[in-house]
This record gives C-alpha cells, structure tokens and sequence, in this order.
C-alpha cells in the first residue's frame, strides 16, 4: 500500500536538469541522479565515492523501450568511471548508498540481485546486463533490512524519472480506470495513467492500415513486432505485454491502424468518452 512520504531534493549547481540528491527524510539511502556530461562535477559528492548501487539509463537503438544497466560497487564512482569509457547507450546515472557508507560489498551484491529481479519482472525497462548476478549468502535479518531498503530506492528512482520498478497494474485503483475501444470486431482495453496512455496484454488491433496511419506509426508498430510486444495473428493484432504510449491519440492510432483521436475513440463501459470522462 502506497502512503505520504516526505521526499527532499536537492540541486548542488542550481540547476533542475543537473546534478540532483534526493532522500526520504527519514530514511538511511539517498540518491544522486546526473547526467553523464556531469560526471567530472559529481566526482566532488562524497556519496558517488560509498558502496552501494548505481543505474546507468538511455535508450536501445530501437527506442522502444528505455534502456538500464543495474550495478554495484564498493566505490561505485570507480565503476562509473569505467562505464564512461567503455558503454555508450547511457545519457543518464543514479548512485545509491547510505548516508554514512555503511552499506558492505555483499549488501550491494544483494541488491543488484534483488533490483535485477524486480525489473525483470516489471519489464518497463530493456536491461542491458539481462544476465544478472546470483543471490548472496546472507542473514535473513539482514535480507528483510535490505529488502526495506529497497522500498526507499524504488520511490526514490521513480521520483526522479525512472519508474524501474514501477508495475503497470498498480496505476489502476478499479475497474472504472478501463477504456475501451470496439472496431471492426477487434477490442482493445487500456487505462489514462500518469506517464500517458497504457494498452494492456490482449488488446487486439486492427491488422491492415489504413492509408492515414502515419509513417511514424508504422515504423513504431515493426519495432513492437520486432520487440515481441505485438504478435501479428491471421486476422488481427495482439498485444503481448502491456504498452505505454505518450497519449491517448498514439494508443488509438496504433489499435485502429489510422489517424483519430484518442480522447474520443477510448470510452468507458457505459460509451462515455475519455474526453467526457478527463477533461470536463
């Protein structure tokens, strides 16, 4: 269950799209989240120099699904240091570690391990290191400590952009979230969520294009097929896993195989529109 939480940021240089430290205020963690031309200048934060986990984000060559790479260190700037050289997918970076540096080389460890897991399952995110690292040998006390950190760190990376570990389903709070669209004997089931419009597993959509099915669209639909979130079937397309677009007009277009517009193609179960419903 989600709760209240009181979050602080804070911007060493000024500036909303630099270097950011965000901690729960009660808590042990804090992030530091920096883009990689700031590297050199993160060096200066004690807390890029501790043990504890790191998150290098950026974006596949097919742009379908963003990218993250999910490490760990007992000086987690040296590794950075070596991803700097060696990875070019990554724009992006969040260090996390305890304020006081107690975390230890096998606290990483299991964190690595447990966030590899997570992410695996949630599938929001392309992981670049999709292998993973075996689980640790650890205290079980030790394990529930850790795995309560982990709470602190998932709020953390969605509060500054990465919804890693974020689940789909979770966006509902009941069934009245559901819109519909009803075409050609094809439905498909999606829900308005913060980040944008979801269609979810199952959803059907329209097999051949239309002429007004823009180029962008079509390119988008063969990399989902491509990436085996789209199945094409004899008479229809389905989706295989849940699917975020960046509005309900994208969403609709590629259920519909045309141009139209999301906010009145989506409806409720009772036909009202997600314009009637959202924007009154």
């Amino acid at each position: 269950m989600t709760r209240p939480q009181t979050i602080q940021i804070f911007l060493p240089d000024g500036s909303p799209t630099s270097i950011k430290e965000a901690e729960i205020t009660n808590r042990l963690m804090k992030a530091i989240l920096f883009p990689r031309n700031k590297t050199e200048e993160v060096a200066k934060r004690s807390l890029v120099h501790y043990t504890g986990i790191y998150f290098l984000f950026g974006l596949d060559n097919d742009g379908i699904k963003p990218l993250v790479y999910i490490g760990e260190g007992e000086v987690c700037f040296d590794r950075i240091k070596e991803h700097n050289k060696n990875k070019d997918f990554w724009t992006h970076c969040i260090i996390v570690a305890t304020k006081t540096d107690e975390y230890t080389k096998t606290d990483g460890k299991f964190l690595e391990y447990f966030s590899l897991k997570i992410a695996k399952e949630k599938g929001r995110f392309k992981i670049e290191n999709s292998t993973g690292s075996k689980e640790p040998s650890i205290s079980e006390s030790k394990k529930h400590d850790l795995l309560d950190n982990f709470e602190t760190i998932k709020v953390l990376l969605a509060t500054l952009g990465y919804p890693l570990f974020e689940s789909n389903a979770k966006k509902r709070t009941n069934q009245n979230d559901d819109f519909f669209i009803h075409f050609k004997g094809l439905t498909a089931k999606g829900s308005y969520i913060d980040e944008g419009f979801i269609v979810y597993k199952g959803s059907e959509a329209r097999k051949n294009q239309a002429a007004s099915f823009r180029n962008t669209q079509i390119v988008l639909r063969e990399k989902l097929i491509k990436d085996k979130i789209l199945e094409v079937k004899t008479n229809s397309i389905v989706f295989l896993q849940d699917y975020i677009f960046p509005s309900p007009s994208a969403a609709s277009d590629m259920v519909k195989a045309n141009s139209s517009n999301g906010w009145i193609e989506w409806k409720d179960k009772d036909g009202k529109t997600l314009d009637e419903l959202k924007r009154q």
